[in-house]
């Protein structure tokens, strides 16, 4: 059994596409019209094209505001990405005008931060040690 794919919760999906891909870097996997302005709308690592899709769902079902409202507040994040370099991919995302919440630190096995998605989630990157 492999994770096909996972999602976070956006408040606009074409903005959330144009965060995830051109700060982010990811790559556009499906874009696909449902009807109603709904896109079936997945990204991928550019390194893992056949790899695990983000799905950017839109945020309109009733419970997902106030559960999205929560995890922010709680300064939980909605999804995590690894990274090489962390130092490197933090210069590069400030750079971009990403808004980091957590600045990178030590988290035992792994060096971490936060950033702010811009369309209602906090993300986390980590770098494994070692």
């Amino acid at each position: 059994m492999k994770i096909y794919v996972t999602n976070v919760f956006v408040d606009d999906q074409q903005k959330a596409l144009e965060f995830y891909r051109d700060r982010l870097g990811f790559a556009v996997k499906r874009d696909i019209d449902l009807g109603g302005g709904n896109r079936w709308l997945t990204v991928v690592s550019p390194d893992n094209p056949d790899g695990t899709e983000l799905l950017l769902e839109p945020s309109d079902h009733p419970a997902v505001g106030p559960f999205k409202a929560a995890l922010v507040v709680d300064g939980i994040p909605a999804a995590s990405f690894m990274v090489d370099d962390i130092a490197a991919e933090v210069a590069r995302l400030k750079a971009e005008g990403v808004q980091f919440t957590v600045e990178p630190m030590d988290a035992g096995a792994v060096m971490m931060a936060v950033f702010d998605d811009s369309c209602g989630n906090l993300i986390q990157i980590v770098q494994v040690k070692g």
